[in-house]
């Protein structure tokens, strides 16, 4: 005989905000890791650091690839970042007043630098 379940039993959980924001930490990190690795060898290990100017960096932007690839590793950096510190505003802020705040430099913030990272990968001659 098969067991009937309510059809509230039969639901899946509902996914919400946190859900996702939880994924995009796992995805995020595994693609920030190859990212840093590939940045760390071409930077530090294939390059000497002191050679690094602002030729050098010319000369590299002037593939689009690789401004691509800054563009992620700044995008996905600042989002992974963020998202984890609004995840620790939120453990441990609790007055409402603060944590708006508190949040509101933390976005703030974050978008300042996206917003400025992204005029120098673009603008950059």
């Amino acid at each position: 005989m098969a067991i009937s379940l309510s059809p509230r039993a039969q639901r899946r959980p509902r996914q919400n905000f946190e859900t996702w924001a939880w994924l995009f930490m796992r995805v995020s990190g595994l693609v920030l890791f190859f990212l840093a690795l590939i940045h760390m060898y071409i930077m530090h290990i294939e390059n000497d650091v002191t050679h690094t100017t602002a030729s050098f960096v010319a000369h590299r932007w002037a593939n689009p690839l690789w401004r691509l690839f800054d563009w992620l590793l700044l995008t996905l950096g600042l989002l992974h970042g963020g998202n984890g510190l609004r995840t620790i505003v939120n453990d441990y802020v609790h007055r409402p007043g603060t944590k708006l705040v508190t949040k509101t430099l933390l976005y703030g913030g974050g978008g300042a630098l996206f917003l400025l990272g992204t005029i120098t990968i673009l603008t950059f001659h």
